[in-house]
């Protein structure tokens, strides 16, 4: 059987069930062209070149294997070498924010959901504060759930995602999830959640636990139906 191609729904997504908004937090809120993260993938690089002994390269290399296996550089520094997790978090994430501003799309978004909003993030409580406070939407969110919450594991681990749901009390079949990494949703969906894809790429991706994709999330927040929207 020829498998049904998947329409894109980054316009008019139907989220009338959903009554509670979890948002992963960097290349989500704001777009991955304000290079933050390659400011902090920077920062990590030096850590773990001095953390390992390793040549740049090498170090460069086994960066990228921590983020494939482990889903954070922390975590297989802390499986192979001695180091303090929470000086590591406080040196990657002490990058500028200069390129992040307030926008109002976002907001008026961000606005426009009934219900509690939450940031879950495999960055810091620091980081994802001066973020939330930089954008100018740290009024608009109920909760924050970082690395620390998660006793160091990142997303994907399940138990995170479990951690999480029960910090907050949600119920994951009427949550939603934003997130720009297409692997991070895949248990997201496997225990209910409406999972969102956003991203310049997110509409190339045709996986089975993505419901909807979003190339940048304000249009997508001002499309999307809602409950209180009238009929």
């Amino acid at each position: 059987m020829t498998a049904q191609p998947i329409e894109p729904t980054e316009i008019g997504a139907d989220l009338r069930h959903v009554g509670s908004w979890v948002f992963d937090l960097d290349d989500t809120l704001y777009p991955p062209e304000k290079q933050v993260l390659r400011l902090v993938a920077d920062r990590i690089g030096q850590f773990m070149i001095r953390a390992t002994g390793l040549p740049p390269d090498e170090a460069r290399a086994l960066q990228k294997r921590y983020l494939l296996d482990h889903g954070a550089a922390l975590g297989g520094l802390m499986q192979d070498y001695t180091v303090d997790p929470h000086a590591f978090l406080a040196e990657v994430h002490d990058v500028p924010l200069d390129a992040l501003e307030p926008s109002e799309g976002l907001r008026a978004g961000l606005q426009r959901l009934e219900g509690p909003r939450y940031v879950f993030t495999n960055g810091s409580q620091r980081h994802g504060e001066r973020v939330l406070e930089k954008l100018g939407i740290d009024d608009l969110f109920d909760g924050l759930f970082a690395l620390e919450h998660a006793e160091l594991r990142p997303k994907p681990h399940p138990r995170t995602f479990e951690r999480m749901l029960d910090r907050f009390a949600l119920d994951p079949k009427s949550a939603a999830f934003f997130e720009d990494t297409e692997r991070n949703l895949d248990y997201a969906k496997a225990l209910g959640m409406t999972t969102v894809l956003v991203g310049p790429h997110a509409l190339d991706s045709v996986v089975h636990f993505v419901d909807h994709r979003a190339a940048a999330l304000p249009p997508f927040l001002a499309t999307a139906v809602l409950a209180g929207d009238p009929k």
